[in-house]
């Protein structure tokens, strides 16, 4: 996958972060072919569980499963099988969980007969100070860490925040995705993403797919949100004019 590559329409990942399912269902036909890959959080398959996603994955989009298993390796191994089986074409595991609970969520998503790609959640966006949970290392070189961590533990992409994005892009190279939350518009508040930025910036630093959940769900107009953040997104990997 080479980032440069990829259409700016399939870079753009909303977050279905809503209760139930009929909200869920109602933005994605409004949005209609405009949007091909959704994210499903804690929440909505908490509420839902995954008759949801099987119905995304019918209408033909790709979903994103944001569930960041963390556990011991048998048990994450047995949760991404479950879950490849239900035909997401993305879904999360943490980093944190170590080398055997990485392989082990790789190996199993490698047998199924269309392979979700396999992300490794960095370090939460919503994270700015890593000491008060017993981590004495600032967070872009913890991001760094747990990067190469997934890289050889055979992952092909990981999430981290925008602000990473530009150095994990140069450490990891142009074919290993790079998801990244917290990302808000022009003039929409971060909300509790500590380490956020805007669709343009997240993707000039070298992100390869972007979420942007609550700027589009609570727009009065989602569909013109979307295409404002593909304008966005769209001159951002334009190449720039050389000035002399």
């Amino acid at each position: 996958m080479d980032v440069n590559k990829l259409h700016v329409r399939d870079r753009l990942i909303v977050a279905l972060d809503l209760p139930s399912a009929q909200p869920a269902l109602d933005l994605v036909k409004s949005l209609g072919d405009s949007v091909t890959t959704y994210k499903v959080g804690k929440q909505l398959f908490t509420a839902e569980g995954p008759d949801l996603v099987r119905k995304l994955v019918r209408s033909g989009r790709n979903v994103f499963l944001d569930l960041k298993f963390h556990d011991i390796p048998t048990t994450v191994s047995g949760a991404v099988a479950a879950a490849a089986g239900l035909g997401v074409s993305m879904l999360t595991v943490h980093a944190a969980g170590g080398s055997e609970m990485l392989r082990q969520a790789v190996e199993a998503a490698a047998k199924a007969p269309k392979p979700p790609l396999v992300l490794a959640v960095t370090v939460l966006t919503s994270l700015r100070d890593l000491h008060e949970i017993g981590i004495d290392r600032e967070v872009k070189l913890q991001v760094s860490l747990m990067a190469e961590l997934a890289r050889q533990s055979g992952c092909r992409g990981v999430v981290a925040s925008p602000e990473e994005a530009s150095s994990l892009r140069k450490q990891l190279g142009p074919d290993f995705a790079i998801v990244t939350p917290g990302v808000r518009p022009l003039g929409v508040d971060a909300g509790d993403q500590k380490r956020a930025a805007t669709p343009a910036s997240a993707v000039a630093a070298g992100a390869s797919h972007i979420v942007v959940g609550r700027p589009i769900t609570g727009a009065k107009d989602p569909a013109a949100a979307v295409r404002a953040i593909f304008q966005e997104m769209t001159e951002a990997a334009e190449p720039q004019p050389v000035r002399c």
